[in-house]
């Protein structure tokens, strides 16, 4: 069994589909080992055992909105995309999207996932209760009234249990308008980086760091917002633009200023489309945006060995959150993000070099994407990083919810077998 981008088969010895939590409950009671796959697009091992696997998809489908409360409960396994359709048929929203529908909440949620914005949290963010299936079997529920517990599982790296179901923020619906921008000057960009990343409700900037300019910019506005007044030296596109620039837009979510709702706004990626380039790799990492003008001019530092590698990297920004391990925990963050060509021994050779250009800016990897373990000061990245592993020790002290990327993370539990 492979992962969504096929650069990894998955070690598992056994698979289950669950058609309820109560099956799923019995599976996790009865394994040594036991890990929960949902649209299985991490691009490491964060979601791997040598045990059972637990796929979600088969577990019934559960979208619940409260308008009274502005709340959805939905199930783990649900999509953005399925949840996206419901809320909008409600008149509800959610604050933001990753840049593609396809991927599941639990999952997104568990390895902090974002979209862009510097007044968007991650999604992790709109998550205000999660359940969770225990080592035991039993299924448990953590809301903001639990304090640690709750602020430690929501970003739990899947350390804590298999996520069966979440309670979201919801608003109302709103509507949106995009466009994208092109040729951007670096020095224009970087002088003016602030103002830039804050021009709209979603900014994203699209380079391979080669050059002089910046190739897009895609500015995702409430509809309500004042137009852009000035483009920062860049052209306005004079037709739609897909990210890689070789391929169509027909796949990407409505440009031009043609105002839409939000869900067909926020993501890049039309939900009825395939995404992106098909076989690919990710690395991301998330830093203060205070640094990211001197991080950028560091890594563009790299462009001759980065280029060749790249389909092509995006760069974004988040609002801090208060979750112990999750990338944008208690700072404003700029997110450098990599869509790698699939030559992952290059890649991986080159990201030691690229993250020690990055690591005096302080720049946290993304759980799901691929990074270096080594060379890490945990501790130091994540203030919260030892009460995360002691809390993770607590709940699952014989290491069922383990795998060798946690383990190298966090250290193999004093009670493992291992």
């Amino acid at each position: 069994m492979k992962n969504w981008a096929g650069n990894l088969d998955y070690s598992s010895r056994e698979v289950q589909r669950p058609g309820s939590v109560a099956e799923l409950a019995e599976v996790v009671a009865r394994s040594p080992r036991v890990k929960a796959l949902g649209s299985r697009h991490s691009f490491n091992r964060v979601g791997d055992t040598d045990g059972v696997h637990v796929l979600l998809d088969a577990l019934p489908r559960q979208i619940e909105p409260d308008s009274a409360k502005g709340t959805v409960r939905v199930s783990g396994g649900v999509s953005y995309g399925e949840l996206c359709r419901t809320l909008e048929a409600q008149g509800l929203a959610i604050h933001n999207l990753a840049s593609l529908p396809h991927i599941s909440v639990a999952g997104a949620v568990q390895t902090g996932t974002h979209g862009s914005g510097v007044g968007n949290q991650s999604l992790a963010g709109a998550v205000q209760a999660i359940e969770l299936v225990r080592p035991g079997g039993d299924v448990a529920t953590l809301s903001r009234e639990d304090g640690d517990e709750f602020l430690a599982a929501v970003v739990g790296l899947g350390a804590f249990g298999v996520v069966t179901g979440l309670e979201l923020s919801v608003q109302p619906s709103f509507r949106m308008r995009q466009r994208v921008l092109e040729d951007l000057p670096w020095d224009r960009a970087l002088e003016n980086f602030p103002a830039l990343v804050s021009s709209a409700y979603s900014v994203s900037l699209f380079t391979n760091y080669a050059g002089d300019a910046i190739s897009q910019v895609w500015l995702k506005a409430l509809d309500e917002e004042p137009p852009l007044a000035g483009l920062f030296g860049a052209t306005a596109a004079a037709r739609p633009r897909h990210p890689l620039p070789d391929m169509s837009a027909e796949n990407c979510t409505p440009q031009m200023d043609e105002p839409g709702p939000w869900l067909d706004r926020l993501p890049h990626f039309r939900h009825e489309f395939t995404p992106s380039k098909g076989e690919e790799l990710q690395s991301e990492f998330i830093l203060p945006l205070e640094h990211a003008p001197a991080a950028i001019e560091a890594v563009r530092g790299l462009a001759d060995k980065l280029a060749p590698l790249l389909f092509v990297s995006e760069i974004r920004t988040g609002a801090a959150d208060d979750f112990w391990l999750s990338p944008f925990y208690r700072q404003q963050s700029a997110a450098l993000h990599f869509t790698w060509k699939p030559l992952q021994p290059e890649v991986e050779a080159l990201l030691p070099e690229l993250e020690g250009r990055l690591r005096p800016f302080g720049a946290r990897p993304h759980w799901g994407k691929l990074f270096s373990a080594a060379g890490h000061d945990w501790e130091q990245l994540y203030p919260r990083f030892a009460g995360f592993r002691s809390l993770a020790a607590a709940h699952d002290p014989d290491g069922k919810f383990r795998n060798g990327l946690l383990d190298s993370v966090l250290g193999v539990p004093a009670a493992s077998p291992r």
